[in-house]
């Protein structure tokens, strides 16, 4: 659960938005601009992905915390099957994501970066910090 001072943007929430990406930089944009903390729900699984969400961060002095979830492609398989309708994704899909999937390092522009396990039982286990580097918030994960 998320705390409620922040903004949440998935893209998940827009399941039919024709440029999705767009969408969500400007709702991020958006909330940066009014001094909201952003959290980012959705797989950014390379700097491609992530690196425009820091940069935002930046232009609006926010500090950019990253959460690495390493991948457990037996259980993402199976939570996924579960899921019925759009809320599934192809298997295809899980591996291509796995292909393009990268540790996030301290140098890629986090201030913070975490590490999370889950648990194994629908939740999240321990949470480990990465880098902390004390500045002053935009969440990516």
């Amino acid at each position: 659960m998320l705390a409620p001072e922040y903004v949440h943007v998935s893209k998940d929430d827009f399941p039919n938005a024709r440029r999705r990406q767009a969408r969500q930089m400007r709702l991020v944009e958006e909330a940066l601009a009014e001094g909201l903390s952003v959290a980012v729900d959705n797989t950014n699984p390379s700097p491609e992905e992530w690196w425009p969400l820091a940069e935002a961060a930046r232009r609006h002095g926010a500090k950019v915390v990253g959460y690495w979830f390493p991948p457990d492609v037996a259980g993402s398989l199976r939570r996924n099957a579960s899921r019925t309708g759009r809320n599934r994704v192809p298997d295809v899909g899980v591996f291509a994501t796995l292909k393009r999937l990268r540790r996030p390092r301290p140098s890629d522009g986090f201030d913070e970066l975490y590490e999370v396990r889950i648990d194994g039982a629908g939740g999240f286990g321990e949470v480990r910090g990465v880098l902390s580097t004390g500045r002053s918030e935009c969440l990516a994960g």
